[in-house]
């Protein structure tokens, strides 16, 4: 799947939304892509994910045991990731604000796991979510994402195979272009802003 497809489908889902957007950081931006609603269809999410998969090198393809995910956004993602490599699909969660496995999931000593997110803009918390997959004594051995908004400067630890790379310029609350400042912001994602 090439950029233009990716695009595509996001705006097929009328997923690419433009306005003033408070991004789960904390940062402005004018551009969001809404992974739920890409998602929201099953056989465009299952194209999605075998599309981030074809990417990935056959070695660290057939490694991979486990697809864990950070919550809420990365579920689906790591979900469909999960079936197309044929193997569990789990997730990390903040009940206290620090990332952990719940629900009964749980990694056996040095198990191979990629992580999965759904957008990836500076990398903190693919790299929280790396944190808890290790102390439950995962060992993650790359990640991928739907989206990556930092357009490949993210750095998360491992290999990071992204279906799309974008530079989308993202801005402190306190310096913000007049264009964007004139612009009530809305927070579209998931987590409250930081």
């Amino acid at each position: 799947m090439n950029r233009d497809q990716v695009i595509a489908e996001f705006r097929a889902a009328e997923a690419l939304l433009e306005g003033h957007f408070i991004l789960s950081s904390g940062l402005r931006s004018s551009t969001f892509l809404q992974c739920a609603k890409v998602l929201k269809d099953p056989r465009r999410a299952a194209r999605l994910a075998a599309a981030v998969v074809a990417k990935v090198p056959d070695d660290l393809r057939s490694a991979v045991s486990a697809v864990v995910s950070p919550a809420m956004g990365g579920i689906i993602a790591g979900y469909e990731v999960a079936r197309e490599l044929g193997v569990d699909s789990m997730f990390v969660e903040r009940p206290t604000g620090t990332f952990e496995l719940r629900r009964g999931f749980a990694l056996t000593p040095g198990q191979k796991v990629f992580m999965m997110e759904d957008v990836i803009t500076t990398g903190l918390s693919s790299r929280e979510a790396i944190a808890a997959i290790e102390a439950a004594g995962g060992e993650v051995i790359a990640g991928g994402c739907l989206v990556d908004r930092s357009n490949g400067t993210a750095d998360i630890g491992v290999p990071l195979f992204s279906l799309l790379a974008i530079d989308v310029p993202t801005y402190e609350a306190s310096k913000l272009p007049p264009e964007l400042a004139a612009i009530p912001p809305v927070k579209p994602g998931s987590r409250a802003a930081a």
